[in-house]
C-alpha cells in the first residue's frame, strides 16, 4: 500500500524559518503550505485549506497561535488535522495551554535542529500501533 503524501501547513511570522522548514519538510516527502503569520493562515483554512498536519508557532503579533488554535476550534475548520506547536516556549504552563487547544504535540524550537523538528512531527503523527 503505498503512502500518501502527508500536507503540511506551517505557520510562522519569521519568513527565514517558514522557508527553512518548508524545504526541509518537502524534502522529506511532505506536501509543504506555508503562512506568514496567524491571520494568512485563517484566512487560507477558511478558504477550505486542509492539511493533514498543522505546524504552528505560538508568538506572533496581531494573533498568536494559541489564539489561531482557539479560532480555529471555535469555527470548526480542520476537524481531522493533526495539531502541532513549535515554539521557544517551552513551560509546562504553554506544553498544557497547547494540549487543551487541541496539540497533538508540542515542540521546542531551541531544543530541536529542523531535522529533528521533520523527526518529532512524524514520529506525533504516525498511528500508534
Amino acid at each position: 500500500m503505498e503512502d500518501k503524501k502527508k500536507t503540511i501547513l506551517i505557520v510562522d511570522d519569521d519568513s527565514f524559518l517558514l522557508d527553512m522548514y518548508a524545504l526541509k519538510f518537502s524534502q522529506s516527502g511532505f506536501i509543504v503550505d506555508t503562512a506568514l503569520g496567524s491571520t494568512v493562515a485563517l484566512q487560507k483554512l477558511k478558504q477550505s485549506v486542509s492539511p493533514d498536519i498543522l505546524l504552528t508557532d505560538v508568538v506572533m503579533p496581531v494573533m498568536d497561535g494559541f489564539e489561531l488554535l482557539e479560532k480555529i476550534n471555535e469555527e470548526k475548520l480542520i476537524p481531522n488535522t493533526i495539531k502541532i506547536i513549535i515554539s521557544n516556549l517551552g513551560q509546562t504552563e504553554d506544553i498544557e495551554k497547547g494540549k487543551a487547544l487541541g496539540a497533538s504535540g508540542y515542540i521546542v524550537k531551541a531544543n530541536a535542529t529542523p531535522s529533528e523538528v521533520v523527526a518529532r512531527v512524524v514520529s506525533i503523527t504516525q498511528p500508534k500501533q
